[in-house]
């Protein structure tokens, strides 16, 4: 098992070009399932995740082939199974993104239940739910979701009691290929979302309110969709948090390759507590504040502050002038990583969802313990800053989601060696 070796308090300067986004690259890749035409998808980040998901599309019987190290030429014309086993989807939650396209497409699946972060209960329902709503028979059983609908799905009104992301896209997959129209209720409104209808609107799929939080979609009555090639979006958490590593850092850092209205919550705060940023068509450049003042956040469905940016932003907080208030609003059990900033020097206080942390810390450093994606990162940012050396262990978390991350800070002048575990 690797882990990653950080020299504290080095200057750092230069530019930084994001990849794409792994949270829209999943549910793409779900969706080429969807099609009888060979596709290419260009800028895959290369992360487990992405390797997990085509993993288990050439288990169901894809053809793939790697053009170059982030363009992926996916065939789903002779798909050969409809089971995906627990052996790969226990990997990642995400891999419950396949039961939409393989339920439309072949009207009966088996989708083992998923793995993933352990970040709170983050339940199946209501993929399960929606399905149902389609038409589909659900069952259960020795921990897979046996899914049916001999005569296809139908269009229906699809409400979704709390909003979901992932949830919205397997209906959205759902719902392409289905009898009629659908209209999904209180659906995400992401980036990531955007992309999918763009990515099925491509395949013939007609879908109104983009980008809105109901979507009707008129499904395209044949037996699969006719896909065209598509370029994954830049990371937008990604982004953020390189944005973070110049602002806690203090350094002028140049940000390439992102969509800057993506990260507007996200820009929003970092002007709010001191920065100043220069914020072009396609690149952002921070430059150091003489006085980073602290800063209330609370977690929000997009196009609010995102959760996946909380960790870091509470890294920040330990640096700047002030007492910082964090409110995670969507998830449970996310504050796992207050504990690890603790063996660093910082001073956190925890009280159910709400984090206090008093800002000015020096930070030392120790040897730390990643939990989840975004825990790790801001781990490394909070090492970024400390005096001396610290190691951050199982950064198997930050391998699923962040593509060569010790080379792109490297490149800004970090001392980040990744190592072996004895």
């Amino acid at each position: 098992m690797d882990f990653l070796e950080i020299v504290g308090q080095v200057p750092l300067k230069g530019g930084v070009e994001i990849s794409g986004a792994k949270n829209s690259a999943l549910p793409i890749l779900a969706a080429t399932l969807l099609s009888q035409q060979e596709v290419k998808i260009k800028s895959l980040p290369q992360v487990v995740d992405i390797k997990a998901m085509a993993l288990l599309l050439q288990n169901l019987g894809a053809n793939l082939e790697w053009l170059d190290p982030n363009t992926l030429q996916i065939s789903a014309k002779s798909l050969r199974h409809t089971e995906a086993t627990y052996d790969l989807v226990r990997k990642m939650r995400a891999s419950i993104l396949v039961l939409g396209p393989l339920l439309a497409r072949f009207k009966e699946c088996l989708v083992s239940l998923p793995g993933g972060c352990a970040i709170g209960a983050r339940p199946v329902d209501l993929h399960l739910k929606a399905m149902q709503q389609l038409g589909a028979e659900i069952k259960i059983e020795q921990g897979y979701i046996h899914a049916k609908a001999p005569k296809g799905l139908k269009g229906n009104d699809i409400l979704f009691d709390k909003i979901s992301v992932t949830g919205t896209e397997n209906a959205l997959m759902a719902a392409s290929l289905a009898k009629g129209i659908t209209r999904i209720i209180n659906a995400a409104k992401e980036p990531e979302i955007t992309q999918l209808c763009a990515f099925l609107q491509s395949g013939g799929v007609e879908i109104e309110g983009v980008g809105s939080s109901e979507l009707k979609i008129r499904g395209v009555e044949n037996d699969a969709l006719n896909l065209k090639d598509i370029q994954i979006i830049p990371d937008r958490i990604e982004a953020g948090t390189y944005l973070c590593v110049g602002a806690i850092t203090n350094s002028q850092l140049k940000i390439h390759r992102i969509i800057p209205n993506h990260i507007q919550a996200i820009t929003d705060k970092l002007i709010e507590i001191g920065f100043s940023l220069d914020i072009q068509e396609n690149s952002i450049e921070i430059y150091p504040a003489k006085k980073r003042q602290a800063f209330e956040i609370t977690t929000k469905e997009y196009p609010g502050f995102p959760t996946d940016m909380q960790a870091q932003f509470m890294a920040l907080a330990t640096q700047c002038l002030g007492t910082s208030v964090i409110e995670e609003t969507l998830f449970e059990n996310r504050f796992m990583h207050a504990s690890e900033l603790q063996r660093l020097g910082a001073n956190i206080s925890l009280k159910t969802n709400i984090a206090t942390i008093s800002g000015s810390t020096e930070l030392t450093g120790s040897d730390v313990m990643a939990t989840d994606l975004r825990a790790s990162s801001a781990l490394i940012l909070a090492a970024l800053v400390a005096k001396g050396v610290s190691r951050v262990h199982r950064i198997y978390h930050l391998d699923r989601g962040y593509e060569r991350l010790e080379d792109k800070i490297n490149a800004l002048g970090a001392k980040v060696a990744r190592l072996k575990e004895k």
